[in-house]
């Protein structure tokens, strides 16, 4: 296609008068050093026109990359700029690129990282002259400057990712980002709440509105976006499942994204993140018990109730903002006594915890969790896997002692 393109550009232009062009179709001169030079205009921007130049020794040699270059603008494929920077490469990046393949909050994170940490330091160098010392020296200057690892390697990674998509369009050869080591990142110790401390907190939650979002967030290790995200349309109780199918999320509100804060329903984060879960029966029973309960506020509200099917829903049937049920969460701790220290997300690595104390193989505890990869769950929860395997070497060692 790319050749037939060319070919065809290249026959308009023979048929044309050589010595004057029309507007958009480049120019072709000899310079006075001897050598052929092609132009082709790419537009305007804030300091002035772009231009790309192309240098040969005849004039059939620019002619054939002229005539490329063309091709490659009329087909909508961007044409490197040599005065190009880093900053600019990284703004229409995450337009073009980021903002349509990833969901809401990760293109605003990723904005954030590119406007606080990579153009103050990187973004006014020209992207062909980015060099590893200066991506080295960008990540040492992050963490001298007190910033996490973890946030150091984000934006490293960003960085990788965008100068990958420059190699992809032939305007770089190497991505320089991926010849730098990222900062050491150890990861947290993991303490999900004991069985006791959920005990309290169940016992605190009883008879509260949210009472189920609790029973079958311990229970079954959802997220809170997932939580808030459910219907009524993806619970089988004759068939004891539910299906996890969107999260709810807020995003927008940030001058990076030129985009109104609102509360948005999106995918999964990942292909297994849409799962079905076969439910137990405290699950069962706290969702019968919270449809009782949502059908007389539904009364109450009358002509308020907006009915878009919502399980965990406001008093008149609308999304629940995310950080409401944070704040409720909170004050179950202090209701129930427990650390403030606990937070939300724990209830899912309870979820998994327990699940890996019963028995439960990890790749089970993948599935229900909706995580990518089982090396996911083997690593972060390996100090229950660990116990796991000693208890099977006990049961292993009781077996042989019988034998002999």
């Amino acid at each position: 296609m790319h050749a037939e393109c060319c070919a065809n550009f290249l026959n308009k232009l023979e048929g044309k008068n050589m010595r004057r062009r029309g507007r958009n179709e480049g120019s072709i001169c000899k310079r006075r050093d001897g050598r052929w030079e092609a132009r082709i205009d790419l537009g305007w921007r804030a300091s002035g026109r772009r231009r790309r130049c192309f240098y040969g020794a005849t004039r059939a040699e620019v002619q054939e990359l002229l005539t490329a270059a063309l091709c490659d603008q009329q087909q909508g494929l961007l044409v490197a700029v040599e005065r190009q920077t880093v900053g600019e490469f990284l703004i229409n990046w995450l337009r073009d690129c980021v903002k349509s393949t990833v969901r809401p909050l990760t293109h605003e994170q990723y904005a954030q990282h590119v406007r606080l940490y990579l153009l103050p330091q990187l973004g006014r160098i020209r992207l062909t002259k980015l060099s590893p010392q200066q991506v080295q020296a960008f990540v040492n200057t992050k963490l001298n400057d007190g910033l996490s690892p973890r946030t150091v390697q984000l934006s490293l990674m960003i960085l990788s990712r965008a100068l990958g998509q420059a190699v992809k369009w032939d305007l770089l050869g190497r991505n320089v980002a991926t010849l730098v080591d990222a900062p050491r990142v150890e990861r947290p110790e993991l303490r999900p709440p004991t069985r006791e401390q959920v005990r309290k907190l169940l016992d605190a939650t009883k008879g509260q509105r949210l009472e189920a979002i609790y029973t079958v967030g311990l229970a079954l290790g959802m997220r809170r976006g997932e939580l808030l995200g459910l219907r009524w349309s993806d619970v089988d109780m004759e068939a004891r499942t539910i299906t996890v199918r969107r999260a709810l999320q807020r995003s927008g509100g940030l001058e990076t994204t030129g985009e109104a804060s609102k509360l948005r329903f999106v995918e999964p984060k990942t292909a297994r993140g849409r799962r079905t879960i076969v439910m137990p029966d405290c699950v069962v029973a706290a969702l019968r018990t919270h449809r009782a309960r949502q059908a007389q506020e539904r009364l109450v509200a009358g002509a308020e109730w907006q009915d878009i099917d919502l399980i965990f829903a406001t008093r008149k049937g609308t999304a629940m903002e995310p950080r409401s049920l944070d704040t409720a969460f909170k004050r179950m701790l202090h209701k129930a006594g427990l650390p403030k220290t606990i937070r939300l997300h724990d209830g899912r690595h309870f979820a998994a915890t327990l699940l890996l104390e019963q028995g439960a193989h990890p790749r089970t505890v993948m599935e229900i969790l909706g995580h990518s990869d089982i090396s996911l769950t083997l690593n972060t929860y390996s100090h229950v896997v660990a116990g796991v395997m000693r208890e099977a070497a006990e049961k292993v060692d009781a077996a042989f002692a019988e034998l002999g």
